[in-house]
């Protein structure tokens, strides 16, 4: 039933037919742009809706300290620090295996389309345009694909870093000490 819904869309037909010119790299690239969209959600709705509540516990603690100049104060406050840290990046590392996936993977589109460009060519003993026009296709798609994807994936990246930054230097601000 879902498959027929999903085949009554109007560019389903499309992008069906954009998948098989492509290729099977094609849809290991849709597996892992769809990771990274995921895993980049998780990280924006913790950084925009959990972190919040976890730097007003560590301000609400910190406010609450008689003393906050002793080194076992500064310690707690750097290990809250080190903690947010860890919280606000978590996930990074592999968000970032994610994006130096996609090039590789449309790299690895081109050279199976090449291989079945150069298949065709060997089989039918001539270069006949028409015949290697499948091989082309699927040679170029992923490639674009990959880049499109690599590009789009590491601005989504560096935003998300430089928001997970901002937070952090927030809460730095937020846990000084009183004079």
């Amino acid at each position: 039933m879902l498959l027929e819904l999903i085949n009554q869309l109007p560019d389903w037909a499309n992008i069906n037919e954009f998948m098989l010119r492509g290729g099977p790299v094609l849809w290991a690239l849709v597996a892992v742009v769809a990771g990274f969209w995921l895993l980049s959600l998780e990280r924006l709705l913790f950084i925009v809706w959990d972190f919040p509540r976890l730097q007003n516990l560590w301000k609400s603690r910190w406010d609450a300290r008689e003393e906050q100049h002793s080194w076992l104060a500064l310690w707690q406050r750097n290990a809250w620090l080190s903690e947010a840290e860890n919280a606000l990046k978590r996930n990074f590392n592999l968000l970032k295996l994610l994006v130096a996936l996609c090039p590789m993977l449309g790299l690895l589109g081109t050279v199976t389309g090449m291989i079945v460009v150069f298949d065709t060519m060997a089989s039918q003993g001539n270069a006949d345009p028409r015949l290697m026009a499948a091989g082309i296709a699927r040679a170029t798609l992923p490639t674009m694909a990959g880049m499109v994807a690599a590009l789009t994936s590491m601005f989504i990246y560096s935003r998300l870093s430089r928001l997970s930054q901002r937070k952090q230097l927030h809460l730095e601000k937020l846990l000084r000490s009183r004079r």
